[in-house]
């Protein structure tokens, strides 16, 4: 998404070129690749693990986080490779976004338009915050120390990225949307 703001808001007259069906398809080929390695190299790490006699999951989904703690083997390979999977899932992909919307702004502050230019801002600010709570999220859950872990709170972060941030998602762009704004406001008003 950020590639995709990038390329509308900074080369706005080669969108059509930048982002074909091509580039698109290996963008989110890169995504599903990615997750799918980061996966698979954390359950090879779990499915080593012996577990102890109290198999009951404290999380409402099957997270490493929870399964480490349940496990009575050493979990420290598995810390490390988290952390450092975590740089590379989580770190870097928002150090390219935030650089991405470092070159977004530069040309929205170009824009000679207020309208314009604001419009521009409200676009991306609201694709910036999701991935801003995402990537926080994401990070406090997996690169916190493991003194540090605890069930609440991996369910709170947890929630937060892979519940709350995926609902807000229709909400922001519906709300984009001038016909819904104008039915949300018949409803909300009464107006008619």
């Amino acid at each position: 998404m950020a590639y995709d703001r990038y390329v509308a808001i900074c080369h706005p007259l080669h969108y059509a070129l930048m982002m074909n069906k091509k580039i698109c398809c290996s963008l989110i080929a890169a995504s599903w690749i990615a997750g799918a390695l980061d996966a698979i190299s954390v359950e090879v790490f779990i499915s080593d693990f012996s577990f102890c006699s109290f198999n009951e999951i404290n999380h409402f989904f099957c997270e490493p986080n929870a399964l480490m703690k349940l496990s009575c083997s050493d979990v420290f390979g598995l810390e490390i490779v988290i952390l450092i999977l975590g740089m590379f899932v989580a770190v870097l992909p928002f150090l390219l976004i935030l650089i991405s919307y470092a070159y977004i702004i530069k040309s929205i502050l170009k824009i000679r338009s207020t309208e314009s230019r604001s419009k521009a801002f409200s676009t991306c600010s609201s694709h910036l915050i999701v991935v801003n709570i995402f990537c926080v999220t994401v990070s406090c859950m997996y690169m916190r120390p493991p003194s540090l872990h605890s069930p609440e709170l991996d369910k709170l972060f947890s929630f937060l990225y892979t519940v709350f941030v995926p609902m807000l998602n229709p909400i922001i762009y519906s709300l984009r949307n001038q016909e819904v704004k104008n039915a949300f406001r018949k409803v909300r008003f009464g107006k008619q």
